[in-house]
């Protein structure tokens, strides 16, 4: 009887507690809502190239649901940062980078949510608009208040953690206003993930902060002024980016971020860092820009490469003898533009990579004074660092003019290179060199000459032409082209010509091979030696 009454009573308390609802399972009616999307304002040009804008990308709101929610990020990253040319490893006789490792809180990928929460400074000011989507949307950041680091659900790399005095969301339209940033690793403004965004008229300030890796900086865009990554897609229109801190560059596309710009000034002025810049498959399209900067290249790449697309404007770099006005690790385009380097190179090449100008005004000084360095106005070269793939470096100019207030017009060394030109005005420096292609600071002694291709057409070239022992040049005079001037040194040298193009002597001159139709070759009373033999008609 005692052990009935003992499971009748356990029996009537299990339906009791059934009865009572538990805490926290109840879902109150209501209390799931959706944001509101922001219209997106458009550039007001875009620029002329075949590459659709992706900045055009209508906002599928029902995809984004729910993407506001952060997840908090892990930090890694690897190898280490550039120098433009001037700075990278030399003469490595193997193939290990000589790079100094990042300190273990940038290459790990443990989990650091506990550890990332740090106070910033970010604040914004003004009269404009600001953001014109509702404030769920974008995460801002309140002075003195504490937030972890965010990663955006879309990033496709957990190196990309988010550190911004504002995050843009999806539809996001900024318009107006002034921005500040101030933080260490912190960005004015951020874009990750499937996020399609705009701003419009604003005023975007890094004013301090240094980012803990300089590789970080410089591969993925941490502590840039605007940086976007992680396939996200910003247009910026009739804005102004100022960035002061040091390796803060101004705008930064890495990792399949687009951005789009109209009509935007850009001034880098902090150690470490450029203008504009991609890296790791970033994208960059820019009409009408204004650009500056004061200690890496205003156009610039790093590792992983990308591609700029660049139509009008000027871009200025004033630094020392690492601070050309292009430097490439991608693919870069410029049509219509000014260029201009006060202290170092116009160009440089680094690599697989390529730079195509058109109807441009391009200027360098190189004032290199590192031993061993040979100055020119345009560099085609392969450093040990492993910033860019091995292969071929590409030079194509047509129309417009490039001055070298200093050194040869081009240098060609340890890698393989071609250079297209076709109607441009080449202004070379007092020494009156037009191209060297021969051993120098990178690679490996005995194994680090150049390799290079020039193609004319439609051109008038004038100067001396160096080739040293362990390099090679081919020079092929076509459709009108016309080279006056001297070929010397002991490498390989094969001269083509078609029956509109001539070649004059301007000294004695000395190639392995010489082929096409020699009709209006002038020797102008010099002596051309073909291997060793002179050449009669």
């Amino acid at each position: 009887m005692t052990q009935l009454l003992r499971k009748a009573a356990l029996t009537l308390l299990g339906i009791g507690l059934m009865a009572v609802p538990l805490f926290g399972c109840s879902t109150p009616a209501g209390s799931t809502t959706e944001n509101a999307q922001a219209q997106i304002t458009e550039p007001t040009q875009e620029p002329e190239f075949s590459i659709a804008n992706p900045g055009d990308t209508a906002v599928n709101s029902e995809k984004n649901k729910g993407k506001e929610k952060s997840k908090t990020g892990k930090s890694s990253s690897n190898s280490s940062s550039s120098s433009d040319g001037q700075g990278k490893p030399v003469r490595d006789s193997s193939n290990t980078s000589t790079r100094k490792k990042k300190p273990s809180s940038e290459s790990s990928s443990s989990n650091n949510s506990n550890g990332d929460k740090k106070n910033r400074s970010s604040k914004k000011s003004g009269t404009g608009d600001g953001i014109a989507s509702s404030g769920s949307d974008t995460q801002k950041k309140q002075n003195g208040k504490s937030r972890g680091k965010q990663k955006t659900e879309g990033s496709t790399s957990e190196a990309s953690s988010s550190n911004a005095g504002t995050v843009l969301k999806d539809g996001d339209a900024i318009t107006g206003g002034t921005y500040t940033a101030d933080g260490k690793d912190e960005s004015v403004l951020e874009a990750s993930g499937t996020v399609v965004a705009s701003v419009t008229g604003a005023v975007l300030n890094k004013t301090g902060g240094s980012a803990t890796s300089a590789d970080a900086a410089s591969f993925q865009g941490v502590n840039a002024g605007v940086r976007v990554y992680g396939n996200a897609k910003v247009a910026l229109t009739d804005t102004t980016v100022n960035a002061s801190a040091k390796n803060a560059t101004a705008v930064f596309a890495y990792e399949n971020g687009v951005i789009t710009m109209d009509n935007c000034t850009v001034t880098a002025t902090g150690g470490g860092a450029g203008g504009i810049q991609v890296a790791g498959g970033g994208t960059l399209y820019g009409t009408n820009l204004t650009v500056t900067s004061a200690s890496k290249a205003a156009i610039r790449s790093d590792r992983g490469g990308g591609t700029m697309l660049l139509d009008g404007g000027t871009y200025t770099s004033t630094g020392s003898d690492g601070c050309p006005a292009i430097y490439s690790t991608a693919d870069i385009t410029v049509k219509n533009a000014e260029c201009v380097s006060t202290n170092s190179r116009a160009v440089i090449i680094e690599g697989k990579n390529t730079v195509t100008v058109e109807n441009c005004s391009l200027s360098g000084n190189d004032q290199s004074t590192k031993a061993d360095s040979i100055k020119a106005n345009v560099l085609l070269y392969q450093s040990a660092s492993g910033d860019a793939s091995v292969g071929t470096s590409v030079f194509t100019m047509t129309d417009g003019t490039m001055k070298a207030n200093g050194g040869a017009m081009f240098y060609c060394t340890n890698t393989a290179s071609i250079v297209n030109l076709e109607n441009a005005d080449l202004q070379l420096s007092d020494d009156g060199t037009l191209l060297i292609v021969s051993a120098g600071r990178w690679g490996k002694d005995g194994k680090n000459g150049g390799d290079c291709t020039l193609n004319a057409k439609d051109q008038v070239l004038t100067g001396s032409i160096t080739v040293d022992a362990i390099s090679s040049l081919s020079l092929n005079l076509a459709e009108g082209s016309a080279f006056t001037g001297v070929i010397t040194g002991d490498g390989k040298v094969a001269v083509t010509l078609d029956g509109t193009s001539s070649w004059k002597l301007t000294a004695d001159s000395y190639v392995t091979s010489l082929s096409g139709d020699l009709s209006n070759l002038d020797a102008n009373g010099y002596s051309l030696y073909v291997n060793g033999i002179a050449f009669t008609k």
